[in-house]
């Protein structure tokens, strides 16, 4: 049984969130920078301990009690991180809800959790509550972020209103009383096979997480953060928490998906936490633009891009880097790869990501464009983090090793187990799912992986996704469906096989690339369903497929596929909020599509 384990050590005893805005170390930095209309406005650590307090003591004058359930229904925005250092200031419990949330979704959790408050981001959430809060006996009341007129709903300002006459020091006694083995939140996973699971995370589960990241992700109070991925999710919450804890700033985005790249370069932060498809957007768009131009600059392009690599591949390996590849990488990064790194401004550092792998000609592009993308792992269980790539340790097709105090093992049948001070204590309401996934101190990621000689982690594939044949063959989908949807064409891919004699798949083609993809089939003005069915846009498909294809056994290649005519969706429930698959809902949905691949067989 492989074992991976950090020769350091954390020590959390007595450390908790709820002090974490009231007593600043760097009162005169910035802490927060958000839009306001086309300005940035900034909040300093004294005066978002000031908000703070103010929060909690209205919702002190609430009858919020310690261990409450109060949930955020919201986008990424300065208030979400107001409501909730003011929740875990009391000795309350977060819930987040993700903004995504259909009306019964919302129902599910606030119901579940046993939710006694709720901040709503604006009069869309407060319209969706509306229709469910019938079914929420225990939901007292509603914060609204965005001022609007609702008698049900007390705005941020009418909260702090409230609790006037609650002393600060009601805050503070309520932080001081807070302990590590505390509730800190309850976070809800995405449910890719069932209901949400309200996962149970304490005080000292998060700062444990966050003290261990830090020992390889060292923060001092000059980074900047741009976060825009959900708050509900545990990434984004953690990097949250990083920040907060460091005294460093965090920027929110101005909540507009068609602004996002040119903002990260306007706001030209140190760190910058995403999803894989957003670096792989970026590094579609840059290749196939100059693939487009062709000539000289293609050329020039091509170059610049193999010399980054041929240093990075060299640098990675201990080995010196030659006088000549030094000046090629200089007139390189002057002409064509300074560029790039320009689209994340002048000031990034480093970028982290996780939630999928990415293909590593993706990887060496940023890095040798001076860009780096830094693959980590973990689970909303494992507090956010629980293995990290760094720009001194890192391993392509990795997710890095363990953070110091995070324990990690490879099961006899391949499943990854991970223990550690930042493992969660259990799922709330739920003891048949703590005794399946938490077992003697042990996590059960239902993750399959691989740790190899030099204690690096290495995701193949989700155990209750593999695919059995009917030669009885283990595939994991995992691996040719991201091969697949590397593509520019393609926004996703979803393979089948299970108890059939080979694989077959259902591709989405991505709706950003498609007047491309119309232009180069010759169908201009061609919309997504029509582009499904044309010829030309098969064959394209067909070159996607074969291509990725020759990168596996003939056991795990697609032999069929069909393109569907629109894209997956969380409103078709094909999504979850974090647009993770889910696979057996695809699979029913689309059950006459795959049975047709098979004509019989």
């Amino acid at each position: 049984m492989a074992t991976a384990q950090s020769t350091s050590s954390t020590t959390t005893a007595g450390r908790t969130l709820a002090g974490l805005a009231l007593s600043p170390a760097r009162p005169a930095a910035v802490a927060l920078r958000y839009p306001e209309g086309e300005e940035w406005k900034e909040e300093t650590y004294a005066a978002l301990k000031i908000a703070v307090e103010g929060i909690g003591r209205g919702l002190i004058a609430l009858g919020v009690e310690p261990g409450d359930r109060v949930g955020i229904l919201a986008t990424t925005r300065y208030e979400w991180t107001l409501a909730d250092l003011a929740i875990l200031a009391i000795g309350a419990v977060t819930v987040p809800v993700y903004q995504t949330n259909s009306p019964e979704e919302c129902q599910y959790v606030i119901e579940h959790s046993g939710m006694k408050v709720l901040f709503c981001e604006d009069r869309d959430q407060l319209d969706k509550i509306a229709t469910v809060r019938d079914q929420c006996p225990d939901l007292e009341q509603l914060v609204v972020f965005e001022s609007t007129e609702d008698d049900h709903a007390l705005t941020l300002d009418q909260l702090r209103a409230k609790g006037d006459d609650t002393p600060t020091e009601r805050v503070h006694e309520r932080a001081a009383a807070v302990t590590s083995d505390d509730l800190a939140t309850i976070v809800y996973t995405s449910g890719t096979t069932g209901p949400p699971k309200g996962c149970m995370l304490t005080h000292g589960n998060v700062t444990a997480d966050v003290a261990m990241t830090q020992q390889r992700v060292p923060a001092d109070g000059h980074e900047v953060y741009y976060v825009f991925l959900p708050l509900a999710h545990a990434l984004t919450r953690i990097v949250q928490f990083l920040a907060l804890n460091a005294g460093s700033q965090l920027v929110y985005w101005r909540r507009d998906p068609t602004r996002l790249l040119d903002e990260i370069a306007e706001v030209s932060p140190t760190h910058l936490p995403s999803v894989p498809r957003l670096f792989e957007k970026i590094y579609t768009a840059a290749t196939s633009k100059v693939a487009e131009a062709g000539g000289a600059k293609a050329a020039l392009f091509g170059r610049a891009v193999a010399t980054g690599k041929r240093v990075v591949e060299a640098e990675r390996a201990g080995r010196s880097v030659s006088p000549l590849l030094k000046l090629q990488h200089r007139l390189g990064d002057k002409l064509v790869l300074s560029k790039v790194k320009a689209l994340f401004g002048e000031n990034i550092e480093l970028c982290l990501t996780g939630a999928a792998p990415i293909e590593p000609d993706v990887m060496n592009f940023f890095h040798g464009a001076g860009v780096w993308v830094l693959e980590g792992y973990g689970m909303t269980e494992t507090s956010a983090v629980a293995t990290v790539n760094t720009v001194a340790e890192h391993k392509l097709g990795t997710v890095g090793k363990p953070i110091p105090g995070c324990e990690i093992k490879i099961a006899e049948d391949g499943e990854v187990l991970m223990r550690g001070p930042n493992i969660f204590t259990g799922y709330w309401n739920n003891p048949e799912a703590t005794a399946k996934d938490l077992q003697d101190g042990w996590l059960h990621s239902g993750d399959l992986g691989e740790i190899d000689a030099d204690g690096y982690l290495k995701i193949t594939g989700r155990k209750k996704d593999l695919i059995i044949t009917s030669s009885g063959k283990n595939v994991a989908p995992s691996n040719i469906e991201n091969a697949i949807r590397q593509h520019r064409w393609v926004s996703q891919a979803v393979v089948f096989g299970d108890r059939k004699p080979y694989l077959t798949a259902i591709v989405t083609l991505d709706p950003d690339e498609a007047p491309a993809l119309a232009e180069l089939v010759g169908a201009r003005g061609a919309t997504v369903e029509q582009l499904a069915t044309n010829d030309g846009v098969r064959a394209e498909i067909q070159k996607v497929v074969d291509e990725a294809n020759l990168r596996f056994a003939r056991i795990e290649q697609v032999k069929k596929f069909a393109i569907l005519p629109r894209d997956l969706s969380q409103e078709d429930n094909e999504l979850t909020p974090t647009l993770k698959v889910k696979r057996n809902v695809v699979y029913s949905q689309h059950a006459a599509t795959f049975e047709e691949l098979y004509g019989g067989a």
